[in-house]
């Protein structure tokens, strides 16, 4: 278990660096990460949703997207069906930097899926699944349903 444990630590430490290294020349940190990642997956995404996924506060994400939205990476309008709720999505700066971070992270994972081979890569899903909280595990799993379609 202290193998996986450590395992686990050195391969995120790896997997974040590159793109640590890029948010540095914007000011920004692993949280601006999560928060374009996910904006970008999911067009019109809510705040409440946003929090659902990340976990954090409200006020965390406040300052956060507050960040970039200034800055004009995310665009936040107005639901039309309710105006109480705003709907999130990258602007083109936007876009142009989560490609930038996916690109180098993904590089990174189809090498060790290259290395690793069709069933090892399984296997490691099956594996992250299970590490995935229960309550949130349905979550993801939809998600990547709708990935698929």
């Amino acid at each position: 278990m202290r193998q996986a444990i450590e395992l686990l630590f050195f391969a995120y430490r790896d997997f974040t660096g590159e793109a640590d290294a890029l948010l540095e020349d914007y000011g920004f940190g692993r949280a601006h990460h999560r928060v374009i990642y996910f904006v970008g997956r999911n067009p019109d995404i809510t705040v409440s949703q946003l929090l659902a996924i990340l976990k954090i506060t409200k006020q965390s994400l406040s300052r956060v997207l507050g960040q970039l939205i200034e800055e004009g990476f995310v665009d936040q309008s107005t639901d039309d069906e309710d105006r109480r709720r705003r709907l999130l999505n990258l602007t083109d700066k936007g876009r142009n930097l989560e490609a930038l971070l996916t690109e180098r992270q993904s590089r990174r994972i189809a090498r060790a899926y290259r290395e690793a081979g069709a069933e090892a890569v399984e296997g490691f899903r099956r594996v992250l699944r299970g590490i995935i909280n229960e309550d949130d595990r349905e979550r993801v799993a939809e998600f990547f349903l709708s990935e698929c379609r």
